[in-house]
């Protein structure tokens, strides 16, 4: 079976700017054409180093109206006791609190308190946090259901590329580190057992496409590879349903 979102993805603007154009990709799919790619990128807040959190991508799209579910597989970030044996928190309040107490206990990560704040924040606006097992079977039943999915991954993996070092994210394969990127799943089929990617970064190594298949397993590991880089998540925004 195969299941293909047709959505259009322009290229990020800058190298750090992919979070906010997937999410911009996902308002126009949605029809929501009352905003822009630089008013998305102006109100979307940024990390020290320019780039943005799942959470933070999350909040927006609340604050707009739509509803939104988190899948993390973060457990630098989430405690897997924090939440139930069908994968959701407890509950929101216990979540947030916790939350709460570990950005107390490690007062020395930066990104941690961002993260906490924006994490309480999406509870607060009413999202729904879970820890799932990442399978194929997750993701294309999101897509069947005719949901694009944002999610945060390696870079490194994804591409096969060399580590980055310093400021300005110079390929070093000794000192380098792991980068972190966005891009949406569109697609799937379940015979070749490939994913559709629409990726922001243009052009990108080494599909030098906006649009490219990939192999299932290799998607997974990206994925839980970005708990290198505070992403191992996956977004999916629905729209508000209409009122009678």
């Amino acid at each position: 079976m195969t299941t293909e979102i047709e959505l259009n993805i322009p290229p990020q603007p800058d190298d750090v700017s992919c979070g906010p154009t997937c999410l911009y990709a996902l308002y126009r799919h949605f029809g929501d054409k009352k905003i822009s790619l630089s008013r998305v990128r102006s109100e979307v807040q940024r990390l020290d180093n320019g780039g943005t959190l799942l959470e933070i991508l999350a909040c927006h799209a609340l604050k707009r109206g739509y509803s939104a579910t988190i899948c993390t597989f973060h457990i630098q970030m989430y405690d897997p006791t924090w939440f139930a044996a069908d994968g959701a928190a407890h509950t929101p309040s216990d979540l947030s609190e916790r939350l709460e107490q570990q950005a107390s206990a490690k007062r020395g990560n930066p990104r941690l308190k961002m993260a906490t704040k924006a994490c309480r924040e999406f509870l607060r606006l009413g999202g729904e946090l879970k820890m799932i097992d990442l399978t194929a079977s997750l993701i294309s039943g999101y897509l069947r259901e005719g949901l694009p999915i944002i999610t945060g991954l390696s870079s490194t993996f994804l591409y096969r590329h060399r580590r980055e070092f310093g400021p300005k994210n110079l390929e070093d394969d000794i000192h380098g580190e792991p980068q972190g990127h966005f891009v949406m799943l569109i697609g799937y089929d379940s015979h070749k057992r490939e994913v559709l990617v629409a990726d922001p970064l243009d052009p990108n190594p080494p599909f030098h496409t906006a649009k490219y298949r990939l192999p299932i397993d290799r998607l997974l590991n990206a994925i839980l590879l970005g708990v290198l880089t505070h992403d191992a998540n996956l977004l999916v925004v629905r729209p508000a349903p209409k009122r009678r």
